[in-house]
């Protein structure tokens, strides 16, 4: 059965782009889609072509080749009307010179049309976020910038909101209030771009996430999927070498072996745990845990078949 948002008409779709800097550095025939109440995530290295995607998307710089559509107009060609659509949270933040944080927040959301009965939403992000105000924005702490930027993306309830790294430089608490920040304008029904470096992140809040390297998407997954994956793996460990190697050489779904330890990994169908649990009797097992699969763990697989492919 297909997810709601997989059914929405597409909202972003990035054809083919490439913006070439010399030396490797930019992206090179990036395509993606992005559905009405989507939350698509990417991750990958410093250096991927991340953020130089998001500018393309913002309409900051103009593609070398193909071409992004956000609703029906050109990302580039028609910027100044598609950030009417948008939240944007910046990499790099650079305020107006204004004196305070509260003048910067009304002045920018009036701009973009918000009255002052929208502004009380404004006010309980800034109470979540524990944001001071009062303070010059030009002198803020890099961790106050971002808690202004955040403010500022999200009181708009746009129907758009992209995201570059939007938790760096807050504390593990602030992050986690982010991230159900995110939550709920994903559940009002926003469509949501987001690049991180912390895959957990994405993992937490994303539908699908996008594996960037070197300029390139070299992967796409279904986070719903794979929380949802029919198989379970365990990592069993065995006091002798004797019942270690008894029940390793009898088995056809072991995805590790460590020899050294007397350790197996095994990747059953959850219908299969019971005979698992069987075969495992009359041998003297140390422990017996599950380990989690994760995105992490999907992308590192997917990564490590890919060059085994290849050799």
């Amino acid at each position: 059965m297909k997810e709601k948002w997989e059914q929405a008409p597409l909202v972003i779709r990035v054809n083919n782009v490439s913006k070439d800097y010399g030396q490797g550095r930019g992206n090179f025939g990036v395509s993606l889609s992005i559905h009405q109440g989507e939350t698509l995530g990417i991750v990958g290295e410093n250096g991927a072509g991340k953020t130089t995607l998001i500018r393309q998307m913002m309409g900051f710089i103009r593609s070398d080749a193909g071409s992004i559509d956000i609703y029906h107009f050109n990302a580039y060609k028609d910027s100044a009307e598609t950030k009417r659509y948008i939240g944007y949270i910046p990499g790099e933040i650079n305020f107006p010179d204004v004196a305070t944080g509260s003048i910067f927040l009304h002045s920018y959301g009036e701009s973009l049309g918000m009255k002052q009965e929208d502004f009380a939403y404004a006010d309980e992000l800034i109470r979540r976020m524990q944001l001071d105000v009062r303070a010059y924005p030009k002198r803020m702490s890099k961790g106050m910038k971002q808690k202004t930027s955040i403010v500022a993306a999200m009181m708009l309830k746009a129907p758009i909101i992209i995201m570059d790294e939007p938790s760096i430089g807050l504390d593990p608490l602030m992050r986690d209030e982010l991230l159900d920040i995110i939550q709920e304008q994903k559940d009002r029904g926003a469509t949501m771009f987001m690049s991180s470096n912390t895959i957990e992140e994405l993992e937490r809040v994303c539908d699908r996430v996008a594996m960037m390297s070197k300029g390139k998407i070299i992967d796409i997954a279904d986070v719903d999927a794979i929380k949802k994956r029919p198989e379970r793996d365990f990592k069993i460990e065995f006091v002798t070498e004797k019942d270690y190697e008894d029940f390793a050489l009898t088995r056809h779904d072991l995805i590790r072996v460590q020899p050294k330890y007397h350790q197996v990994t095994v990747r059953c169908p959850k219908e299969a745990i019971p005979s698992l649990l069987d075969a495992l009797k009359g041998k003297d097992v140390k422990f017996m845990t599950e380990v989690p699969f994760t995105l992490a763990t999907y992308f590192n697989e997917r990564q490590q078949r890919k060059k085994q492919e290849a050799k």
